[in-house]
């Protein structure tokens, strides 16, 4: 079986094909979506298998940090783009482990230092204490991440990788420790929670930490014109950098020009935004973001 295929529980790999593609043509384009593992499910699926002892209520920290809408929001795009783009072959890899646990989007060799200076969190939680436990997980994170090298393998050469990700409306400062859950409590009370700074509608992530720019110019020009026409803003790296803690540096680093990486706002996703809740993603709200991705990517040809 070719390692760009789903592996259940681990990564989905869901391929859209224009009218007209050709079904052996390289791949156009790919989504990579390292947090999209949304559901309750896949959060109790995970724990269920694990042996360290997990903090209480654990699930609501997994809700208020993953990338929900993501998916949804990658295929509405991808059919948006082929629908424009007939000849053209777009694919979606969707990781289903939770973040909760380990971070896909992670070097798992950075230090606590290197997280901290790229605004993110760690690689390995500090609630997994098992060998057992690190085993399962990097076995995931190892599945996960063969799968999205073998998708950038069959991209055309001129072919471009989005790494799309949602979060939550606003910076909440807590520390990713044992008290997690306790801390993001007390950070959305309803009289603390207005008080964090609000995020931009989409924060384009492309600012590296010595000041180099690596987002493709065309494609956010493009982007911010049909955000603008929404009445949506455009962040340039504004929430976190493009830090080497993260795989997605590396992808922008290997695809000079070929790369983007984008923050959509979940409340302009999900109805409503609920952040210790699954979240429901309204299709009717996915739309018109889709519709505005799609005209800015295909920018690129």
């Amino acid at each position: 079986m070719s390692s760009f295929a789903s592996v259940p529980g681990v990564v989905d790999v869901e391929h859209i094909r224009g009218a007209r593609a050709a079904a052996d043509a390289p791949l156009d384009l790919l989504f990579e979506i390292p947090h999209g593992s949304t559901r309750t499910d896949d959060f109790t699926r995970v724990a269920a298998q694990l042996t360290s002892p997990l903090p209480d209520r654990l699930v609501d920290f997994f809700h208020v940090n993953t990338d929900s809408g993501a998916p949804e929001l990658a295929v509405a795009t991808a059919r948006a783009f082929v629908a424009a783009e007939p000849t053209r072959s777009v694919a979606i890899v969707r990781c289903r482990t939770p973040r909760t646990f380990i971070d896909c989007n992670r070097r798992l060799d950075a230090s606590p230092e290197e997280f901290k200076a790229g605004k993110v969190g760690p690689g390995l939680m500090p609630w997994v204490t098992t060998a057992e436990d690190r085993a399962l997980l990097r076995a995931a994170y190892d599945g996960y991440v063969t799968a999205v090298h073998a998708g950038v393998a069959q991209l055309a050469e001129d072919g471009a990788m989005v790494m799309l990700h949602t979060y939550a409306p606003r910076t909440v400062d807590v520390e990713v420790d044992l008290d997690i859950v306790t801390s993001l409590h007390a950070a959305y009370r309803p009289e603390v929670e207005p008080t964090w700074p609000l995020r931009p509608a989409v924060d384009v992530i492309g600012k590296a930490p010595d000041g180099s720019h690596h987002a493709p110019a065309g494609v956010v020009d493009v982007l911010r014109r049909e955000l603008a026409a929404l009445g949506h803003g455009l962040g340039d790296s504004a929430t976190y950098p493009l830090h080497p803690s993260t795989l997605a540096y590396q992808h922008v680093i290997d695809r000079p020009g070929r790369t983007l990486c984008v923050e959509l706002r979940r409340d302009l996703l999900s109805d409503p935004f609920r952040p210790f809740a699954q979240a429901e993603i309204s299709a009717a709200k996915v739309a018109p973001l889709a519709a505005a991705l799609s005209t800015a990517l295909r920018a690129w040809w």
